[in-house]
């Protein structure tokens, strides 16, 4: 029987993931101080306390990056880039912080925070204790056994995978203890340890599984055969010395007394006075779950009270008649749930506060939700707008949750209440409970995050822009885009025909038929049978994408690749125009979705299809554009834009000289600028000069890499490289 639980955190490690998931600017003080590494941080401690309920806690931290490491290897960790002044600044919080929480925590020059960590490990399993230890190192996956699992994050710090001996197995195909020699033979290019020229994952670990060690695999160096054996022995000094670096050390000279850790409760005292200062309003009430953590009991009850309402809550489920009647008699908010079936509205909730809540099985709602009067709480309004007329909504949980993270994807109602409702659960097997206890929740999210967005200065966004954006875009969808059906047909069968003309253009270069469309039957013909240059090597043989058919294509100009591109490309743009035609609807226009909480940037996304994406780079692309029309009773489409709005935000941010001068000028901004990258007159500019740039410049605003806007422009990433170092 365990002797107890031991929660280990590597705190430097899960701090920077903290850091690096939540955006720093929506995490500042009034005062200036960044705090997105401290708050990541300090959910994630509320989430292992109340979830793992470990007996006994510790934090381990690094103390710089001179450790015995570089005594022996001087360029390890070399290459990583200067620690953010913006994460720095934070530390003497984190350690605060961990104090408040009542845990111990460890520190000792010329060690890392996972030797420290290895060693209570090992000191604690001996003592018979069970251990969880949450890192982003992989290299502590040397530590798992069946008394030590590793809590590793998939994305960012909410979200870990528990790697237990047969996660190790499944994942690397060996046992933890075989991890560092796979690891040494891997090289690790975040910690600068070289790897072996030609040598993968793959190959190392089948080196580690046929030899079952790196000693065993040295001893026998000399039979492993082809160029990675000769690459092996090339470099097993490297290796060797990788081994000695990535091994944990199990006997960090600590002070270690087990029951010093031994974990009973926050500081609440502490943590009240440290949040207030940081300006953290929500997180005091997300500490409920792990107070008084002796009475496991009381905290039952108490989310219980929050998350059970029952269905007969004031006597009865109301008819849409009667709840009318209920809301004309009301005077404040009321919080609404809602359920789809088949795109309409199947029934719904209303909560009057959280403890009276009533279930409407009606697909009908009564004048009230279009009367601005009555103040509606809800959580993603526009979907129901788009097929209900609705109106008065002071409060939207999905607006202002994306507005607090707007990086994290999971926006969901019951993700919301993980994090802000003191741990409440919809229960989403009883369709009409979850109603419920949505609608009832509305009003502890609405609180929560009135606060949080208060504390990021995004409150004055959301009630002026996006809310208001959203009733907008909501009528957009509902009244949708007219469409030529006709015209679309007509495309779709042509592009039909010019694929089937391509293929047998094809056959005829190939000499034979074959399935133009298999990468395996498009190797053989292309490589085996024609003999072209090999492209890039993958794990089914060389690469037939559109990428490698280009590059092919012009050192080759072999007809085949031309038809192959051809029948690519129109493919693509037949399926284009299919998917359009599928999403006309019985009143001859298309409904998109405007996606508002998506695109971490704010920008709007369109789904359903998505209207963004209608090609216009080529003549065939510009005749798919040319059906979308005015409907009957409009006399023609109008088209609005911002002013090149980003760029002159950047010109305002930056002060750039050659911006600004561009906009003084009042001629054509983008060929402006790309007369000053190619070194050309403006006049002189090219239609395809000027797009380039106008990609550049979007792209940059946006964040876009090389690799990125390579495949934008549909150049090399080399040349996108080149022209961002000119930009």
């Amino acid at each position: 029987m365990s002797r107890g639980r031991l929660l280990l955190i590597d705190g430097h490690s899960m701090a920077y993931r903290a850091f690096f998931a939540l955006p720093a600017e929506n995490f500042t003080t009034a005062q200036g101080q960044h705090t997105n590494a401290i708050y990541g941080f300090a959910t994630m401690l509320i989430s292992l306390l109340k979830d793992e309920k470990p007996t006994h806690v510790a934090v381990a931290f690094d103390v710089s990056r001179k450790t015995f490491r570089t005594d022996i290897f001087p360029e390890y960790k070399a290459n990583r880039a200067k620690t953010p002044d913006e994460f720095r600044s934070q530390m003497s919080f984190l350690n605060e912080l961990v104090t408040g929480f009542g845990i111990e925590q460890f520190a000792i020059d010329g060690y890392e925070a996972d030797d420290l960590i290895a060693t209570i490990t090992k000191r604690a399993e001996k003592d018979g204790m069970e251990v969880l230890i949450c890192t982003g190192d992989r290299d502590s996956f040397q530590l798992v056994t069946d008394k030590t699992t590793v809590l590793y994050p998939k994305r960012g710090v909410s979200e870990m995978a528990r790697m237990t001996p047969d996660a190790v197995q499944e994942k690397y195909g060996m046992t933890p203890d075989q991890y560092p020699d796979f690891a040494a033979l891997r090289g690790d290019p975040s910690d600068n340890l070289p790897s072996i020229p030609g040598v993968g994952e793959k190959t190392a670990a089948k080196w580690v599984v046929e030899y079952g060690s790196l000693e065993e695999l040295i001893s026998n160096v000399d039979k492993v055969a082809g160029k990675v054996g000769q690459a092996l022995r090339d470099n097993i000094d490297s290796v060797i010395r990788n081994r000695e670096l990535t091994q944990l050390v199990h006997d960090a000279p600590i002070d270690l007394d087990l029951t010093n850790l031994a974990w009973s409760g926050v500081v609440e005292s502490n943590l009240t006075k440290l949040f207030e200062q940081l300006e953290f309003r929500t997180l005091k009430d997300r500490l409920k779950p792990i107070l008084n953590v002796a009475s496991a009991d009381s905290k039952k009850i108490e989310v219980e009270e929050f998350t059970l309402f029952s269905p007969q809550i004031e006597g009865q489920v109301l008819t849409a008649d009667e709840i009318t009647s209920r809301i004309a008699a009301h005077t404040g908010e009321i919080a609404i749930a809602y359920e789809m079936k088949d795109l309409k509205l199947h029934r719904y909730a209303v909560a009057f506060s959280p403890d009276d809540v009533h279930l409407v099985h009606s697909s009908a709602m009564g004048e009230w939700a279009q009367d601005l009067a009555v103040k509606k709480i809800m959580h993603d309004a526009k979907e129901l707008a788009r097929h209900n007329l609705l109106d008065g909504v002071v409060f939207d949980t999905a607006l202002a949750a994306y507005l607090v993270n707007p990086g994290v994807r999971a926006q969901g109602l019951s993700d919301l209440l993980e994090r802000w409702g003191d741990g409440a659960k919809i229960d989403v097997s009883n369709p009409e409970q979850a109603l419920i206890t949505s609608a009832a929740s509305l009003f502890k999210l609405r609180k929560s995050l009135d606060i949080e967005m208060s504390e990021r200065g995004v409150l004055k966004l959301f009630t002026e822009l996006e809310l208001p954006i959203a009733q907008i875009l909501a009528k957009m969808e509902h009244r949708g885009i007219s469409v030529d059906r006709k015209g679309l047909e007509k495309l779709a069968t042509f592009f039909e025909g010019e694929v089937a003309r391509e293929t047998k253009a094809a056959h005829l270069a190939a000499g034979h038929e074959f399935n133009v469309a298999s990468p395996k039957q498009l190797q053989v013909v292309l490589f085996d049978e024609l003999g072209l240059p090999k492209t890039k090597k993958i794990k089914t043989g060389f690469t037939t994408d559109a990428e490698a058919l280009n590059w092919l294509f012009e050192k080759t100009k072999h007809p085949l690749l031309e038809s192959l591109l051809r029948i690519r490309e129109t493919k693509k743009l037949g399926t284009t125009v299919e998917g359009l035609i599928a999403e006309i609807a019985e009143d001859g226009r298309i409904h998109t979705h405007f996606a508002q909480t998506v695109a971490a940037t704010g920008r709007l996304s369109s789904v359903g299809p998505n209207l963004q994406n209608i090609p216009v780079r080529t003549e065939e692309g510009r005749s798919i554009r040319n059906n979308f029309i005015a409907g009957t009773g409009y006399v023609g489409l109008l088209t609005a834009d911002y002013s090149q709005i980003e760029m002159r935000i950047m010109a305002h941010l930056s002060n750039d000289a050659g911006l600004l001068a561009a906009f003084e000028s009042g001629e054509d901004l983008h060929a402006t600028v790309a007369g000053l990258v190619f070194g050309v007159k403006a006049n002189e500019v090219d239609s395809e000069m000027r797009r380039q740039i106008k990609a550049m410049s979007y792209g940059l605003a946006y964040g876009l890499s090389s690799y990125g806007l390579a495949l934008q422009m549909d150049i090399s990433p080399t040349a996108a490289q080149d022209l961002m170092d000119r930009y």
